[in-house]
């Protein structure tokens, strides 16, 4: 297995150079709260998927402007703080990374803590994420303040 790779908090001024750097760059903007930045990481037609999500929750959004819409109240609910265990997997396909890795930081509304364990796929195309599929565990948000996509407004 890989070694644990970080995040890291300096923001490169270059675009990334491969689908691993893309994404780590990717959760920097996240826990700089810097949305408007990280959906500038996606393309036009990019996808994200969501297979595990519950009923209410998205399962699909298609393309940029559907992702921000998705992204836009995230910091309101949860304040990441740290990526650990990051761990970024090379594919067969060298436009595509699989990164195990886990959030942590609290939930706003609460301040109840927030851990969260992911398996991420994305690929990249042209330095842009065009695919992105998140196996997140659909429990964690059952919690009052995770409600950050809407489901139950």
């Amino acid at each position: 297995m890989p070694a644990p790779t970080s995040p890291s908090t300096s923001l490169p001024t270059s675009p990334p150079a491969s689908p691993a750097d893309l994404f780590r760059h990717s959760l920097r903007l996240l826990l700089a709260k810097d949305i408007p930045a990280r959906v500038d990481l996606w393309a036009e037609d990019g996808v994200a998927e969501f297979p595990f999500a519950p009923d209410g929750w998205p399962r699909r959004l298609e393309g940029k402007e559907a992702v921000a819409a998705y992204m836009r109240h995230y910091p309101d609910h949860i304040d990441l703080h740290d990526f650990p265990d990051l761990h970024i997997h090379r594919t067969d396909d060298p436009h595509t990374v699989v990164a195990e890795m886990r959030g942590v930081g609290r939930l706003v509304q609460t301040d109840a803590p927030f851990d969260m364990t992911y398996i991420v796929v994305m690929t990249e195309r042209d330095g842009r994420i065009v695919s992105y599929r998140d196996y997140w565990n659909p429990l964690a948000v059952q919690v009052p303040g995770a409600d950050f996509a809407g489901s139950r407004r």
